[in-house]
């Protein structure tokens, strides 16, 4: 299949005037993601999709021509500055996002089911100009593409490419060093243990897969997309039964994309959550493209947002004794616990075996088990 280097992506849209990128990361946008980075200021990680609109729209008013790519997954975040600011202000910026669940939704996981089909309908709807690049276009097809969008910017517009996968080539990455950090199964293993009848919300991507490969139970709720809202989840959880432990397994990227949350957290001081934030750097499963967390503290940040206590566990030995410990005293309590990429295999997802509705179901039955245990024994 005819596949566009990433070299030839990048070097097409600087050649265009293109200076700045921004995004989310995407497995389909890979390879661009990680020559860019390479460049310091040539992309900007965002925390999630509109702050990565915000940022083009930024350069675009300085004077800089700009782009975004991120996941149609995702698309939701960008809604509100595309249509508050970019189209009300007429700022021309270029996205690209990824067609994940096209042109077969069966074929793909199944939280892309309902945005696959529907993503280019949306746009359509919403009045913005979009194409599709497809598997198999060559070079020459992605200029034309490119021209068309600049010709649309000029006018006013801020366009969209669509991009199905398998169009653009992947490169190999620069790993940030990993040495003293802890392997995630291990953890996740302490903390399962610990956890006792306790419910698990597991933030989504490989974190999941790893609990599920783990210690599959009906007190788990494994997420399929809707990254970075685990800890909302969990507050809701909480909020509910404010005597029932509840913990939240979460990633530092996904925590970082709705960090506000925290926050939350700390204003309403739910005294039976534990946050639990396993910080690899990267984001693994689309690529292990770098988080920002390399420069921001994820337990001063919580404690700076009323956590009751916060910690960061370097050994497994720290790890159980922070988790026994949460579990134990009121909290809100955050433990981070640096962790290196994954290596072994990893287990397949939760719906692999389950539907993403008997997951609910079973996760529901089992609170409300609880819930009407505890009232009962009351």
């Amino acid at each position: 299949m005819t596949m566009i280097s990433a070299e030839l992506f990048c070097d097409e849209l600087e050649q265009r005037g293109f200076s700045l990128a921004s995004g989310v990361p995407c497995s389909f946008f890979g390879g661009p993601i990680a020559l860019l980075s390479r460049t310091p200021g040539r992309y900007v990680p965002a925390a999630n999709e509109g702050n990565a609109l915000a940022v083009a729209v930024g350069a675009a008013l300085a004077g800089c021509r700009a782009y975004v790519m991120l996941q149609n997954s995702g698309l939701g975040n960008l809604i509100n500055p595309l249509t508050s600011l970019v189209m009300t202000y007429r700022i021309p910026v270029l996205t690209f996002v990824s067609l994940r669940g096209q042109p077969d939704p069966a074929d793909d996981e199944p939280q892309h089911a309902i945005m696959g089909p529907t993503t280019r309908p949306y746009l359509d709807m919403l009045g913005v100009p979009n194409w599709t690049l497809r598997a198999g276009d060559d070079e020459e097809r992605f200029r034309e593409l490119l021209n068309t969008a600049i010709g649309s910017m000029s006018a006013g517009h801020a366009p969209f490419i669509c991009v199905e996968k398998g169009v653009v080539a992947r490169v190999t990455e620069n790993h940030i060093d990993q040495d003293g950090r802890l392997d995630s199964g291990e953890a996740v293993r302490v903390i399962a243990k610990l956890a006792g009848d306790a419910p698990i919300i597991a933030t989504t991507g490989y974190t999941g897969r790893e609990l599920f490969g783990i210690d599959d139970r009906p007190a788990n709720f494994y997420m399929q997309g809707s990254m970075g809202h685990a800890s909302s989840i969990a507050l809701g959880v909480a909020l509910a039964d404010l005597q029932r432990k509840v913990i939240v397994l979460d990633g530092d990227g996904a925590a970082l994309m709705h960090l506000g949350a925290l926050s939350s957290i700390g204003f309403l001081n739910p005294p039976n959550l534990v946050h639990i934030v396993l910080d690899n750097g990267v984001h693994e499963s689309t690529g292990s493209q770098a988080t920002t967390s390399a420069t921001t503290r994820l337990d001063q940040v919580a404690a700076g947002c009323g956590y009751r206590s916060t910690r960061t566990c370097r050994t497994l030995p720290e790890v159980t004794e922070a988790v026994t410990a949460a579990l134990t005293s009121p909290g809100p309590h955050m433990c981070v616990i640096p962790t290196r990429r994954r290596q072994n295999p990893l287990p397949p997802r939760a719906t692999s075996a389950h539907s993403p509705q008997s997951l609910r179901s079973r996760f529901t039955a089992t609170l409300n088990n609880t819930t009407e245990s505890a009232s009962s024994e009351g």
